[in-house]
């Protein structure tokens, strides 16, 4: 599908290969070079697309960023276009860190201001995903060796990033490191946004309090950082952790059942989320060398955490002969017509080259949330929604067997983790498993222990939604369709092995 990007359009989409919209006729490409070919989000700063470079063999994905330019006003938006060309420029030399995502191209083109950023392969974090680890403190200790020594980066080359949280940071998916994004809001010191005027961005409960008032510094971002980490490893919103009459955070209280957080890492999150900034850590360069004193010398590489089977590329594939994810990129040139130089572009794109797009990250709050209340039957109406997103089908569709065979271990353990932990572990994948095979892999046996018919059911008619209901009985099997339907017990097992689900 190719997407228009006039803001006006009220159909944007399009069937691939179109040249101009077909409802208000606007060109398709920009520099007939790069394609929109989804609606990521918007702010108000602009509009996301995934793309794709067309002049790439194959077509490489991009991410493609429209500003808005609101002003009539000729000389503001030349004041605009000059910020928008420094902030570029900055931008392209952040991108040079192994862990930014590079800046492929910028330009202007149709009243609107564009940047091409290079695609990552990956996931951005959550807690729910955070918390299925088996050990939270050493993937902990691993986010804040990865992230800080961007923040020094970044913070030498007078940027603040100013809206530090989960959704702003990723894990890549080929070597499990962490990627910094989304510096569409970062000011330079010196205050020439592509925006101006004093306007507060970030995310409320992560930002520190001096940025409340519209002071930002480079321990504001220590202030999220460490805001971050309380969030992944306690599931719980930061405002919910902050007791505003005693003026501290309350956030051990709320490490789940089972989960040690040793003395070393809570003086380092400690010293990163002090309102106060005289008693907080002051750069990341401290703070790094802190860390250098105080985390386990024996950290495990971050590829051994990646939640994916390691025989298998789940979401896209990746082109053979890749270079390095981590090694260092090519400082890129900025010529005179304001595109990045073609080669440097084609050799910094062959990072992450593939051939389809993965979909965006599955939001498992709505799951939690009826979990908790224990809905068991809308939680199981709600896995079976999740299952059919996962696979890129209508909601409501059925699975075969060669559909779990694709299911992204990520989402197997987040899916099988809430069931398991919020039915105290009466229910779950695992559960089911277990049975599975203590049955000698028998569906007949394995259906009277789970309390399953072994006839096929297409509706909620022969299933008991309360916990009284045996063992493994939920979630349900009412999404398996095909004519081999009953072997998805046989497939599911050996995905859940692949994926480490024990």
């Amino acid at each position: 599908m190719s997407y228009c990007l006039n803001p006006a359009c009220d159909r944007p989409e399009n069937p691939d290969r179109v040249k101009f919209c077909q409802t208000c006729g606007q060109s398709i490409h920009l520099r007939n070079r790069y394609t929109a070919t989804k609606f990521l989000g918007q702010g108000g700063f602009g509009r996301t697309f995934l793309g794709i470079d067309r002049d790439l063999p194959p077509p490489a994905v991009c991410v493609i960023k429209q500003l808005h330019l609101q002003s009539d006003n000729p000389a503001l938006r030349r004041k605009i276009s000059q910020l928008f060309r420094q902030e570029a420029l900055r931008l392209n030399e952040l991108g040079s860190h192994p862990h930014i995502p590079t800046l492929l191209a910028y330009f202007k083109q149709d009243r609107h201001l564009y940047l091409v950023q290079e695609w990552i392969d990956g996931e951005t974090l959550n807690p729910t995903t955070w918390q299925i680890t088996q050990d939270l403190e050493t993937r902990t200790w691993q986010l804040l060796k990865n992230i800080l020594p961007i923040l020094v980066f970044i913070h030498e080359r007078q940027v603040i990033h100013r809206d530090l949280k989960p959704a702003n940071i990723m894990q890549r998916r080929q070597d499990g490191s962490f990627v910094l994004i989304d510096f569409g809001i970062a000011r330079m010191f010196t205050h020439t946004a592509i925006i101006g005027g004093a306007t507060i961005v970030g995310t409320p409960g992560f930002m520190a309090p001096e940025q409340m008032r519209g002071k930002v510094l480079p321990a504001s971002d220590l202030y999220s950082l460490g805001v971050t980490c309380l969030n992944l490893i306690t599931g719980i919103d930061p405002d919910n952790m902050y007791d505003v009459v005693a003026e501290r955070w309350q956030w051990r209280k709320y490490i789940p059942a089972g989960v040690t957080i040793s003395p070393q890492l809570s003086k380092i999150l400690n010293s990163l989320i002090q309102p106060s900034l005289r008693q907080r850590s002051q750069s990341a360069q401290a703070v790094l060398r802190e860390l250098e004193q105080l985390a386990p010398a024996n950290l495990p590489a971050l590829s051994e955490n990646l939640p994916d089977c390691a025989s298998q590329t789940n979401i896209a594939t990746l082109i053979s002969g890749n270079a390095n994810p981590t090694s260092k990129k090519p400082n890129l040139p900025v010529p005179r017509d304001s595109t990045l130089d073609p080669e440097a572009i084609a050799l910094q794109q062959k990072l992450n080259q593939i051939e389809t797009p993965a979909p965006p990250p599955i939001d498992y709050t709505e799951l939690k949330t009826l979990l908790s209340e224990r809905k068991w039957q809308a939680a199981d109406d709600e896995t079976w929604g999740i299952l059919c997103q996962l696979t890129g089908k209508r909601l409501g569709s059925y699975l075969f067997n060669t559909d779990i065979q694709t299911l992204p271990c990520k989402d197997l353990k987040a899916i099988d983790w809430l069931w398991f932990t919020y039915s105290k572990g009466q229910f779950g994948w695992r559960i089911q498993k277990q049975i599975y095979q203590e049955v000698g892999g028998e569906y007949n046996l394995f259906c009277d222990r789970v309390g399953w018919p072994t006839y096929r059911i297409s509706n909620s008619e022969a299933l008991q939604f309360h916990r009284k209901a045996p063992p493994g009985h939920l979630p349900s099997r009412r999404w398996i369709g095909g004519y081999s339907w009953w072997k998805h017990a046989q497939v599911l097992v050996e995905r859940l092995d692949c994926c480490g689900i024990e």
